[in-house]
């Protein structure tokens, strides 16, 4: 049998799963077969692909880029690896929504801020104390880079205005804004719509406090826009920018991304 293993096509005189492990590795090795890690044995075939992984170690480059792309399904991972996405801000959002989408295998990345690390980013971003005083734009590309190294990585660490947009997003397919500030907000998702005609823009408004989770939403206001948030806690004395419901908004905006990276444009 004609079996695809750890990306490499080989011939095996295999049934099962278990099998191919056991010719090919440990009894403890981690199996996945086409996307889902299995704890009972099954049969293979032809068609389907395999991961054996020893538990606790890293993978060569090539057997780890073939579970990622099992674990999204062949298909899927493809249209993922060829996405460009830019993210507009590398706080609670935006670091939050670059490593969902770099552990998802979205192929291009371009991160932009011009800010630094400072403690009182610590409560919601994507941070840690050995990243303090390091621009966000350095910090976060070293910690995606240890989560996958199969991606392109570009930074830019430099404020956006009005006259820069286009230079700055032009060629990707969709732009994250994860600013904190509205007039900032405004700014970009204005400029993008007049100075980029089809690039789809994901923008948040409203995931301050502490209210219900599931008044954070996804909507489709016009025209290649989709805004995420409950579209109306702002932060305020009292009702600051905390972890649990940024994180959920920047979860909203990374599933929308996926979404419009496979062609599906309905919120």
């Amino acid at each position: 049998m004609r079996l695809t293993v750890n990306g490499q096509k080989l011939e095996l005189a295999c049934q099962t799963a278990f099998q191919v492990r056991k010719q090919l590795g440990h009894p403890s090795d981690i199996v996945i077969v086409n996307g889902f890690q299995i704890e009972e044995d099954c049969p293979v075939t032809d068609s389907d692909h395999l991961t054996i992984i020893p538990k606790g170690s890293m993978p060569e480059r090539k057997a780890l880029e073939h579970m990622i792309m099992a674990r999204h399904t062949p298909n899927i991972h493809k249209k993922l690896k060829k996405g460009k996405v830019a993210i507009a801000g590398l706080g609670g959002l935006g670091s939050n929504i670059a490593v969902m989408l770099a552990r998802t295998g979205v192929g291009h990345l371009l991160l932009v801020d011009f800010d630094l690390v400072e403690p009182s980013n610590l409560n919601r971003q994507s941070y840690y104390i050995s990243h303090l005083g390091l621009p966000k734009t350095v910090a976060l590309k070293k910690q995606l880079e240890e989560i996958n190294p199969f991606i392109n990585l570009k930074t830019q660490q430099v404020r956006v205005k009005e006259d820069n947009v286009k230079e700055l997003f032009s060629g990707y397919d969709i732009i994250c804004e994860a600013f904190d500030r509205p007039e900032a907000k405004a700014l970009l998702v204005n400029a993008a719509l007049e100075q980029l005609p089809g690039i789809k823009i994901i923008a948040a408004s409203g995931m301050a406090g502490y209210d219900s989770a599931n008044l954070i939403k996804t909507v489709k206001p016009m025209k290649n826009l989709y805004i995420c948030g409950d579209l109306e806690n702002e932060a305020i004395a009292g009702r600051g920018l905390m972890a649990p419901r940024v994180q959920i908004c920047a979860g909203h905006q990374a599933n929308m991304v996926l979404r419009l990276l496979l062609e599906i444009e309905e919120v």
